[in-house]
């Protein structure tokens, strides 16, 4: 039986390790996926104990939702799973444009609810913030929604920090979701601060940097997907990033588990991490990460890890 976190002050019990679904049916993402490797995943989350399920309107866009909604739903055990989605995105004339007016995002729910194949949604996140809409409001519309039952918590992602206290506000925000990991550690400047703060639980995206930090890579890796773009993955700040999973491998092999493990247990001795969402291709990634679960770091070993990417 895995022990469940709660996440910030809500009622909501997860465990440490979620699944992170944007690679569940997430097509527009990813390439050559399937949607039956898909729903495996999510299976596979399930049977390992896993009930933190995170997804969003843009991932596939909807392919996600109605694969975590089917798949749920033959589990026949809805009460159990912890599901978290997102809205803010809308398609107009074929463009993609950011909406967080009360009216559209009453409607992002209702739309959720029906892929997810559910009556009630456990987290629903602002997913991007607009330029125009003043983020008290937005999230009171939500406040609204969660009073009649239909999500059970109130998450924004991607906010600044000055976006996230004009939504909390009215102190309704409960969980925040940034991008945060050993090689971009900007929100310990003031996201993890705040939330720590203001009992406001913080997750994790991209807590493996698009696998950089998996330990699976070499000085010698190649990257043809849209990786290959980004900087972490260019030149020097590569060539460093890997010397640094090379410590942390070193580690791993000396406890019999994988990097990977080392670097999202490490997430879980921070205040106000609750859960890491990893995403997974393959159920057996899902079974891998499980086992950060298993992992138990010192005092010592966690100073080390922060200060080799301090460094």
């Amino acid at each position: 039986m895995v022990e469940k976190n709660r996440l910030g002050r809500t009622d909501l019990y997860v465990t440490p390790i979620g699944l992170g679904a944007n690679a569940v049916g997430g097509h527009n993402l990813f390439p050559n996926l399937s949607d039956e490797t898909g729903r495996e995943i999510v299976r596979t989350a399930l049977q390992n104990g896993i009930n933190f399920l995170d997804t969003a309107f843009i991932y596939g866009p909807e392919r996600s939702e109605e694969l975590v909604g089917q798949v749920v739903k033959e589990s026949g055990s809805r009460s159990d799973v912890v599901i978290a989605t997102k809205g803010a995105h809308q398609f107009v004339n074929g463009e993609v444009s950011i909406d967080n007016s009360p009216s559209f995002l009453r409607e992002a729910v209702e739309g959720s609810l029906k892929r997810l194949k559910t009556d009630y949604i456990d987290l629903f996140y602002i997913h991007y913030p607009d330029e125009k809409t003043p983020k008290d409001e937005a999230i009171g519309v939500l406040k609204e929604m969660k009073d009649e039952g239909k999500i059970r918590a109130i998450g924004v992602s991607n906010f600044s920090i000055d976006q996230l206290k004009e939504a909390n506000k009215d102190g309704y925000v409960d969980v925040v979701q940034s991008e945060y990991n050993l090689l971009r550690r900007g929100a310990e400047k003031d996201l993890l601060p705040y939330a720590a703060e203001n009992r406001i639980s913080f997750i994790p995206y991209f807590p493996l940097a698009s696998g950089l930090l998996s330990g699976k890579y070499t000085k010698d890796s190649t990257f043809t997907d849209r990786r290959k773009d980004k900087p972490l993955f260019q030149g020097e700040t590569y060539l460093r990033s890997i010397e640094k999973v090379e410590q942390i491998r070193t580690m791993a092999d000396e406890k019999n588990t994988a990097a990977a493990n080392i670097v999202l247990a490490w997430y879980l001795t921070r205040e106000a991490i609750d859960a890491v969402i990893p995403g997974a291709k393959r159920p057996e990634q899902v079974a891998g990460n499980i086992k950060t679960l298993d992992v138990k770091l010192t005092d010592e070993e966690i100073e080390r890890i922060d200060q080799i990417f301090q460094a």
